[in-house]
């Protein structure tokens, strides 16, 4: 209401400001001083006649001219507004009257917002983040907490934002304080585990390791927490055990999982086993199978591509991709299985023995 209020009070004084000059009577400005300027001159006339500076013919000529415009001066001032005068200072005050507010309104209906209350400035710091930065947000966070320290939500919601900005220390103790207020749970210790190895450079520490061994302990399929134990024994120099890792998590991950490609990453730069190849045309077919079609149809590509190996076992690559299946299947047992008919079937040629032996290494398999 105190709105509307002021807006009729703006309203009001911007009419008045436009009737005003139009509701004077309009003068001309010189039309009382002109007069009295006449006056003088002929007063000034006679008296240089009487002092012989001007002659009679002349003084009668000016009194004649002076007059004239005094006549003149004086209609002028007498003359009433004329008719086209009138009609546009009636339609002036009209459009005052009623167009300005009219065209107010109709601007300020499509872009204000009548009904939003009062927003003080205690409010304004509380906007959605879409309208603040995220470094304020943060900053409001944190002071909320050092007066709620108890806050397990806002610990909660803190943490990880912190992670992504970088500030690791920080995010290593909002995640304890999560855990603590929160409860424990393999999200929250995979996630504590992540910051304490972003602390450290990336490095996945000891006490990183534990965070990521006492995740998969709550959940043993925390997909964060097994990347993490992966890379650990990468950097111990373990590439068998950590191709191991990842491919068993490859194996068990949905084809439209956003982690896959990371995966497949890390295996190549361990010189681990890679998911077998597929059409596209089957993996558009795969896309709309259900879990259990899917796994079908990968164990039927796989068993044909053993049948064919065993009527042709001189294929040195038809071989690493069957055993790399079954390590990505999970299946150790089928793998070193297919190991030994490989190295039997190339037994008798010292070149694809070799190439074979190559291409098995870092598997995690005998020999």
């Amino acid at each position: 209401m105190t709105l509307w209020f002021v807006f009729a009070l703006m309203t009001a004084a911007a009419i008045f400001a436009v009737l005003w000059p139009l509701g004077r009577h309009s003068r001309p400005q010189n039309d009382a001083s002109e007069a009295t300027v006449y006056k003088d001159q002929i007063a000034e006339i006679d008296r240089d006649l009487a002092a012989g500076l001007i002659g009679p013919p002349e003084a009668e000529a000016a009194r004649v001219e002076i007059g004239r415009r005094l006549l003149a001066a004086t209609d002028q001032q007498r003359e009433p507004p004329t008719a086209s005068s009138l009609k546009l200072r009636r339609m002036a005050a009209l459009i005052a009257l009623v167009g300005l507010p009219v065209l107010s309104v109709a601007f300020y209906l499509p872009l204000g917002s009548p009904q939003l209350g009062d927003f003080p400035l205690a409010q304004r710091m509380r906007a959605p983040a879409s309208s603040q930065s995220l470094d304020n947000l943060v900053e409001q966070v944190e002071a909320h907490l050092e007066k709620n320290p108890t806050d397990g939500r806002g610990w909660n919601v803190l943490a990880p934002v912190l992670t992504r900005l970088g500030r690791y220390d920080d995010a290593v103790r909002a995640y304890h304080n999560s855990i603590t207020y929160n409860g424990d749970s393999a999200e929250r210790r995979a996630d504590l585990g992540e910051a304490l190895t972003g602390a450290a450079g990336g490095v996945v520490t000891a006490e990183a390791k534990a965070e990521f061994e006492h995740a998969t302990a709550l959940d043993a399929d925390e997909v964060k927490a097994h990347y993490f134990l992966g890379l650990a024994a990468e950097q111990d120099g373990r590439k068998a055990e950590a191709a191991s890792i990842w491919s068993e998590m490859l194996a068990k991950a949905p084809p439209d999982a956003p982690w896959r490609p990371l995966l497949q990453a890390a295996l190549a730069r361990v010189g681990g086993p890679t998911a077998p190849a597929l059409s596209d045309s089957t993996m558009a077919a795969a896309k709309d199978m259900s879990e259990a079609d899917r796994s079908a149809m990968i164990h039927s590509m796989v068993d044909r591509l053993a049948t064919r190996l065993k009527q042709n076992g001189d294929d040195v690559e038809g071989w690493l991709r069957l055993v790399r299946a079954y390590m990505v299947m999970g299946d150790r047992d089928k793998a070193k299985s297919a190991l030994t008919d490989a190295r039997q079937a190339v037994a008798n040629d010292a070149e694809r023995l070799r190439q074979l032996n190559e291409g098995l290494k870092n598997l995690g398999l005998d020999g």
